[in-house]
């Protein structure tokens, strides 16, 4: 199975790296990203950007339902992932104090926040429908295709 990810994962890399060979508008560049992430991870049921204003975390391009519009730092896992500018692994949702409930779908989240320099540019979110999708496999991965993102972004 991890090996089967592992190929996804680095094919899912090539994939946006070509699409930022010929993009450079930040937020046409998320649009795709949020779109192919979307059709990669099949169990999604959010895939999508908070893009950071400076006091909080505001709904950027996505794929999903109807979602918050805006977070606090520290609230919710995209929140509490910003606000530490830390990857979050939430295995199961409802049994997270913090949890922003958006979709009654999702069932584990994985959060990767986006920095330059170490400023807050915002956070990957995703939600699966599934407990316990994410792994240090997904984090790994996810966290590099961030930084490919965010070169896009420089």
């Amino acid at each position: 199975m991890n090996a089967e990810k592992e190929k996804m994962y680095q094919l899912l890399i090539r994939q946006q790296e070509e699409l930022l060979s010929y993009e450079d508008h930040w937020i046409s560049i998320l649009a795709n990203s949020s779109a192919l992430l979307n059709e990669t991870l099949r169990n999604s049921v959010f895939t999508g950007y908070y893009l950071f204003d400076g006091e909080k975390l505001f709904l950027g391009p996505f794929q999903g339902k109807v979602s918050c519009t805006s977070i606090q730092l520290g609230r919710g896992v995209c929140g509490a992932a910003a606000k530490n500018k830390e990857t979050l692994i939430v295995d199961d949702v409802r049994e997270y104090d913090n949890y922003i409930s958006c979709d009654s779908a999702a069932a584990s989240e994985i959060v990767v926040p986006m920095c330059s320099d170490d400023k807050l540019l915002g956070v990957l979110d995703i939600d699966s429908s599934k407990v316990k999708e994410y792994d240090d496999l997904d984090k790994k991965y996810l966290e590099n295709y961030i930084e490919i993102i965010i070169r896009g972004y420089e």
